[in-house]
């Protein structure tokens, strides 16, 4: 057996025992627990119209975002999500140094909807890219910030947005993202 399937049957071997491995992750040391024993938070009742395509759900995510200063409807940004949802945005320090600040759905509501109380933003899909297999879709959404609805964009980037279908309705499980920067243009493929 090669090391590397050696250690993978390792791994798996210790799973189906129970056993929780240690893993670090972005310099923090994490437990890892088996799914059946981790507790979901409970997912908000969704509005059907939302979350009956993708395209219903991705305007959705812009529009509950978007708005002039002040409060955000957050329990429909809640219900767009799927319980242990996640948003993660990529950094780029002053003296360049690339690192990414990962949130719950309710970590980033704290942290935007702050900032939103006191400034209007309005951020719009560009263009888009879809990918889907079976119950899973992957969307490159170009988008445009603002902070009016008819002002110049301050800033444009791409949100990678994953969703999945149970059937029933769309979800968003996580949406991840950059902005566009010198040494970091959008490429023309997803700006048609």
């Amino acid at each position: 057996m090669k090391p590397g399937m050696r250690a993978m049957a390792v791994l798996c071997g210790l799973l189906a025992a129970g056993a929780a491995p240690q893993f670090v992750l972005a310099g923090r040391q994490q437990q890892s627990q088996p799914a059946e024993a981790a507790k979901k938070p409970a997912a908000t009742e969704a509005n059907p119209k939302d979350v009956e395509s993708m395209d219903a759900i991705v305007a959705a995510i812009y529009d509950v975002i978007s708005g002039p200063a002040g409060e955000r409807d957050w329990n429909r940004f809640r219900s767009l999500f799927i319980p242990e949802g996640r948003l993660t945005a990529v950094r780029v320090s002053k003296e360049g140094k690339i690192s990414y600040a990962m949130m719950s759905v309710e970590d980033y509501a704290g942290h935007a909807g702050a900032y939103f109380k006191e400034h209007g933003f309005y951020e719009s899909e560009v263009s888009r890219k879809t990918e889907r297999f079976g119950q899973i879709a992957h969307i490159y959404s170009t988008y445009a910030s603002r902070e009016a609805k008819d002002a110049a964009p301050f800033q444009r980037g791409i949100n990678s947005i994953e969703l999945f279908n149970d059937g029933k309705r769309w979800w968003c499980v996580s949406i991840y993202w950059d902005a566009e920067r010198a040494g970091n243009a959008i490429p023309e493929e997803y700006l048609k």
